[in-house]
C-alpha cells in the first residue's frame, strides 16, 4: 500500500485593527485558497469597531482549528506581526503574513509553497511577489513594479523590496526571526524579514506574478512604494534625515541576529556601519567599493546623495 505525504501546513499571521470595512473580503479570499492546510492566527490590536465580532463569526463558521484569535501588543502593526511570528505556540511548515484589507488570489499559498519547496528545509527561504493594486472599491490600478536586480543582504541594508502582505517563509527563516525576538525595534516587519533571511544566507524569491490584490486607501500604514509620488516622498524623507533614522534603527536591530549572519554578510554589516561613520570622501569611496546597492539607477543616485549629505 502506498502512502501520500501530508500536505504542508501554513500558519497565516493576520494582524487587525479597526478593519471591519474590508476584513470579510480578505477572510473570504483566504477561505478560497486551493491549498487548504492552513490556520489563521489573528492578532487584534484593541479594535473599537466590529473587527473582533467579525473574527469571532468566522471562527464559529470555520471552526476553532482554522481561526485562532489573540490580543495584540497595541504598539503598531509591525510589533503585532512580530508578536505572532515569535509566538512559540504557533507551529507550521510555512508562515504567511496577511494584511486585513487585501484580497488573496486563490493560488497564493499553493504557488508560494511550490517555490519554497525547491529549497532545502534547513536553509531559510522567503517568497514574495508582485501585487495588483486596487482602489477602495476594488477597481484594478495596475501592477506593482518589477525588481531589476537580484535580492541580497547588500540590497536589504538600504532597501526593502518585498511587500510583507505577499511574504511566505519556511521554518528555518522563522527560526532566524525568533532569535531576534518580538521586542526588537524595527522600521517595518517586512524589511526586517528581508534583512534577516538574506543576511542568514537564505534564499529570497521574488515572483513576477501577483499573488494578491493590494488595496490602496487612506488607511494604509505604508501603501505602494511605486510611482512618481512615492519617489517624491522618498526624496523628501532623505533630505529631512528620515532615511538615516531608518538606517539607525536597522543597524541597531541587526546585532540581535548577528550570530545567524553568514561570515560574508557579517563583514558587510560591519563595513556598512564603518562607512556611515566615515568622513565624506572615505564614505563615498567605501560605499562604492562595498557593493551595497538599491534596485534602480535613480535609487542608487539617491543612495549616493544620502551618503554625500551624511544622511546614510
Amino acid at each position: 500500500m502506498t502512502t501520500t505525504a501530508q500536505a504542508p501546513s501554513v500558519a497565516i499571521l493576520l494582524c487587525t485593527h479597526n478593519g471591519q470595512q474590508f476584513l470579510p473580503e480578505q477572510l473570504d479570499s483566504i477561505a478560497r485558497q486551493t491549498h487548504v492546510h492552513w490556520t489563521v492566527w489573528a492578532s487584534d490590536d484593541n479594535s473599537t469597531d466590529t473587527t473582533r465580532e467579525i473574527l469571532e463569526h468566522y471562527r464559529a463558521t470555520w471552526g476553532a482549528d482554522k481561526l485562532k484569535i489573540l490580543s495584540g501588543p497595541c504598539a503598531g502593526s509591525s510589533a503585532n506581526f512580530l508578536s505572532l511570528v515569535c509566538n512559540s505556540d504557533i507551529s507550521a511548515d510555512y508562515f504567511s503574513y496577511a494584511d486585513q484589507d487585501d484580497i488573496w488570489e486563490p493560488h497564493k499559498l499553493a504557488r508560494s509553497i511550490v517555490h519554497l519547496a525547491s529549497t532545502s528545509p534547513a536553509i531559510p527561504a522567503l517568497y514574495a511577489s508582485r501585487t495588483m493594486l486596487i482602489d477602495n472599491a476594488g477597481h484594478e490600478m495596475g501592477l506593482s513594479g518589477l525588481r531589476t536586480r537580484p535580492p541580497s543582504f547588500k540590497n536589504a541594508l538600504v532597501q526593502n523590496i518585498a511587500g510583507g502582505n505577499t511574504m511566505v517563509f519556511n521554518k528555518a527563516a522563522r527560526d532566524v526571526l525568533l532569535s531576534g525576538g518580538a521586542k526588537v525595534r524595527v522600521v517595518v516587519h517586512d524589511w526586517w524579514t528581508y534583512m534577516a533571511v538574506s543576511g542568514a544566507g537564505g534564499v529570497v524569491i521574488n515572483d513576477p506574478a501577483p499573488s494578491l490584490k493590494y488595496r490602496q486607501h487612506e488607511g494604509n500604514q505604508i501603501g505602494s512604494n511605486h510611482g512618481l509620488a512615492a519617489r517624491i516622498v522618498r526624496a523628501i524623507r532623505l533630505l529631512q534625515g528620515g532615511f538615516r533614522q531608518w538606517t539607525d534603527i536597522n543597524m541597531n536591530a541587526l546585532p540581535a541576529i548577528e550570530s545567524h549572519l553568514t561570515p560574508e554578510n557579517r563583514q558587510a554589516f560591519r563595513q556598512f556601519c564603518a562607512i556611515r561613520a566615515a568622513p565624506l570622501v572615505p564614505r563615498l569611496i567605501g560605499l562604492f567599493r562595498s557593493g551595497i546597492y538599491r534596485q534602480t539607477t535613480l535609487d542608487n543616485l539617491g543612495l549616493y546623495l544620502a551618503a554625500a549629505l551624511n544622511r546614510l
